[in-house]
């Protein structure tokens, strides 16, 4: 938590990430995230017809889209909070800093029965985590996923965006 207050002040200094009472796009970033785990579940799902390219690189697009559902949304919740991001590594950063309760909030939300409100530090690691192997299915030019682990992004992705979802309506 201390780690990312550090970085979200210098970021909120660099402009990275930057105030805004642009609530009006929290619905939209929000249904871009949620079609965007469809589309990605298609493409994890794809089953391919003769001529189409190797699963393998439906793979690739099916974590970047992924990611992309986990960015769109964490971008509203971040908003919700009063702020917008210009870039990944600011997301991650806000997500960490804004979005995860201290125990003390945690406590209160449990008090009021809204326990499903709780942001967890784990969802900043499913972010994390996807944020790394979107990149690298994007930039490496030999990187394999077994099924397994597309999965996994994708189940992360999905819950994230569940998540998020919960906790904005």
């Amino acid at each position: 938590m201390n780690d990312y207050k550090e970085q979200f002040d210098e970021f909120v200094k660099n402009k990275r990430i930057t105030k805004s009472a642009n609530t009006f796009k929290i619905k939209l970033f929000l249904d871009k995230g949620e079609n965007s785990l469809q589309i990605a579940k298609h493409h994890k799902d794809i089953i391919l017809k003769q001529g189409e390219p190797k699963k393998l690189y439906w793979n690739y697009w099916a974590i970047t889209i992924s990611y992309y559902s986990m960015l769109y949304s964490a971008k509203a919740l971040i908003l919700k909070k009063g702020y917008e991001v210009h870039d990944h590594d600011a997301a991650q950063v806000a997500l960490g800093y804004l979005c995860v309760p201290d125990e003390i909030e945690k406590e209160d939300l449990e008090i009021l029965n809204q326990s499903f409100k709780i942001f967890e530090d784990e969802y900043v690691k499913y972010f994390e985590d996807a944020k790394t192997e979107s990149h690298i299915a994007r930039y490496s030019a030999i990187k394999t996923y077994t099924e397994r682990r597309l999965d996994e992004i994708y189940e992360n992705a999905r819950k994230f965006v569940a998540k998020i979802s919960l906790i904005l309506d």
